[in-house]
């Protein structure tokens, strides 16, 4: 297992334990969410991430992509998300030196990240033949709109053109509203999880490989049981608000003062349902007494039970189902999520120092290991544009103070 030796000395962040990827360095070219996410995973999990910006642009766009920032670094929420546990250098990567800067750290590190379009990496003389010849045993992963190759590859992608073109949007909505994205960038960050998967199958190998992940791939992946709706009926699915396709009641309920979500997969959860509810015969109507009847039957349905929820809080219905083992839950805004006391008992929610007066706060990573947990205490906050530079250089390819100097006033870093 390729794991299992540690090729290149790779700098700790002052572990008490290993991580899993504690010897493993990934030289990160990607920008916005896609890349970052992947890269944040594997930070996450030990690897030394060394993320590769260009100062002329003042780096990764989504610094930028605010308010709100954070009051002491300046650094945009949406940077704060996906960037912990990686070191910022700046280097011109259209220069001829800038290009020997990141051939020389891909000779030094296990795994290579870009997300530029296809053919980009090519003109950089950062392509994957080029760095597998310097790197025979380099994890090489491109992330791209549409992938490396077909009529669509040298398109642009983003994550909101994905969720358009897969046929996301014409399924999330009302039946009588427009198509809506989804909420957050999913596609992104399915994405990105996508491509650390990827990376992680390759590191078990002991030669080079390329990784060709695309948004729009990813995307057809996302529609899961809808996709397969469709290539066994022929019938294309619509949008149906909070409902489900294939089960009922699987919806958005609403009680006295508030909706509620209700999910029951199967029968028996029905019938403990029906009861719950303080109408048991619904169970035995030919009707609702098998899931396939229920779909068929489902507005009626819906109205009967919403009949019945209407004369009580959500509060009450909530703690009666739970008490059955009935999945429900409130809908809650962000914040109410946030303050759910699932969260401080799972440690989902991390503050990360800087030394500065306010600490930079962080949603923790959901991988919980019995064996050298990943905490905030083993993570480090995102990094400011260009702040381990000098440090990269000297410590893992060894150029002098007098080196970085000249390739500062150079404009190469």
């Amino acid at each position: 297992m390729r794991l299992a030796r540690s090729l290149f000395a790779v700098s700790s962040r002052c572990y008490s334990k290993e991580l899993p990827l504690s010897n493993v360095r990934v030289l990160d070219l990607s920008r916005v969410l896609a890349g970052p996410y992947c890269t944040q995973t594997l930070g996450d999990l030990g690897a030394e991430v060394i993320k590769v910006e260009n100062k002329k642009t003042n780096g990764d766009d989504t610094r930028a992509w605010g308010p709100p920032f954070h009051e002491d670094t300046k650094q945009s929420a949406y940077f704060l998300s996906c960037n912990r546990n990686k070191k910022s250098i700046t280097v011109d990567i259209k220069t001829e030196k800038g290009q020997k800067i990141i051939q020389e750290l891909a000779q030094q590190s296990h795994v290579f990240i870009e997300n530029f379009k296809v053919d980009d990496m090519k003109r950089f003389n950062l392509d994957f033949e080029t760095l597998s010849k310097i790197n025979s045993k380099i994890v090489y992963c491109s992330i791209t709109g549409y992938g490396q190759d077909g009529p669509n590859s040298h398109l642009p992608g983003y994550d909101f053109v994905a969720q358009a073109l897969s046929g996301l949007m014409s399924i999330t909505g009302d039946k009588d509203t427009p198509p809506y994205k989804v909420g957050v960038a999913l596609i992104d960050v399915l994405t990105g999880m996508y491509a650390s998967v990827g990376i992680l199958a390759s590191l078990r190998r002991d030669d080079a490989q390329h990784i060709d992940v695309s948004l729009f791939d990813t995307s057809l992946s996302l529609l899961v049981n809808q996709a397969q709706n469709y290539l066994v009926s022929g019938k294309s699915p619509t949008r149906m608000g909070n409902s489900h396709p294939n089960i009922s009641p699987y919806d958005l309920l609403h009680a006295k003062d508030g909706p509620l979500v209700v999910t029951i997969g199967n029968d028996k959860q029905f019938a403990e349902f029906a009861d719950a509810i303080g109408d048991p015969s619904m169970a035995a109507d030919i009707k609702f007494q098998q899931n396939k009847s229920r779909v068929a039957n489902r507005e009626e349905l819906i109205k009967r039970v919403e009949d019945l929820l209407i004369v009580s809080d959500r509060s009450h219905w909530i703690e009666k189902f739970q008490s059955r083992n009935i999945p429900c839950g409130p809908v809650n805004t962000v914040e109410q999520a946030l303050n759910e006391p699932q969260v401080k008992a799972r440690n989902m929610l991390w503050n990360l120092s800087r030394g500065t007066p306010n600490d930079i706060p962080s949603v923790g990573n959901p991988l919980k290991f019995k064996y050298n947990p990943i905490t905030a205490e083993s993570s480090s906050p995102p990094p400011l544009l260009g702040e381990h530079t000098d440090q990269v250089l000297k410590n893992v390819l060894g150029y002098s103070q007098e080196q970085i100097n000249d390739l500062r006033l150079e404009n190469v870093i």
